[in-house]
């Protein structure tokens, strides 16, 4: 296999699954980045609810409900990650207002107007930009806030390797700008647009992959299918370092706005 030719949807979601529950953090951020993104937001009390969309193992929402009032709900569609967001949670004593549990991004289980902030690290990818601002909106009271990363371009033209690479596993990626544009059609004010730091990619996402990824050949030692997922992810950590400037992941904050009558 020539792993630039092949995309991460082409491996079983179960053995992707896997692979990045053996990781503390299933994307790219920092509890820094978290608390920095956090710090854009005024409305959360005490019944606060909110809502973190792709969760994985809870590391981002840990983070949250330490530093935050209000119920949180996470949200992931595998159930090895919400089992072990549960026990994360437990460990921190914080079972009694920060629950994990299996659902879809594309039917989430809220009221309209019910929450008063959705968060998503790295995770809203899975139904596209500019579909989840729109969809998730309706789950917002007035006034309610929107936090998600999202992996974007830097600049406006890029070299073609980086290029392919991801427009094949990502479509949707766009510059920042037009991600801003997206936000603001959807029906939020933009609050906040700033760019991760290289750390959150290198020393929190791509480097604790390298004796994981051992760790996996080793236990599934012939295993193609395996093989082919190791020198995926080796191959999108090379492109990072040699195209970094390029693009990375852009913390947006938006606020929901609602017209008064009579627009």
């Amino acid at each position: 296999m020539k792993e630039e030719n092949k995309s991460i949807h082409e491996f079983g979601v179960n053995l992707i699954c896997e692979y990045f529950l053996g990781l503390e953090r299933q994307g790219p951020g920092s509890p820094e980045v978290t608390l920095k993104a956090l710090g854009f937001i005024d409305n959360l009390k005490k019944d606060s609810c909110i809502a973190d969309i792709g969760c994985g193992t809870g590391g981002q929402t840990m983070v949250l409900a330490q530093n935050v009032q209000g119920n949180i709900t996470g949200i992931d569609l595998f159930p090895a990650f919400i089992e072990q967001f549960n026990m994360n949670a437990t460990k921190i004593n914080l079972q009694e207002r920060v629950k994990g549990i299996v659902g879809s991004m594309e039917n989430l289980p809220f009221q309209n107007e019910e929450l008063d902030l959705i968060w998503s690290e790295g995770a809203i990818y899975n139904i596209g930009f500019e579909r989840g601002l729109n969809e998730w909106r309706k789950f917002l009271k007035p006034g309610g806030y929107i936090a998600v990363s999202e992996v974007s371009w830097f600049t406006e033209k890029r070299p073609v390797e980086i290029e392919k690479f991801w427009m094949d596993a990502y479509p949707g990626i766009d510059t920042i700008p037009n991600k801003v544009s997206q936000m603001q059609k959807a029906g939020y004010i933009p609050v906040a647009t700033f760019i991760l730091p290289e750390n959150c990619w290198i020393d929190n996402f791509y480097i604790p992959q390298v004796s994981r990824q051992e760790e996996f050949l080793q236990r599934y030692r012939g295993n193609k299918t395996v093989e082919d997922l190791i020198a995926y992810q080796r191959y999108e950590a090379q492109l990072y370092y040699k195209f970094k400037e390029y693009y990375g992941y852009v913390f947006y904050v938006g606020k929901k706005f609602v017209y008064p009558d009579p627009f």
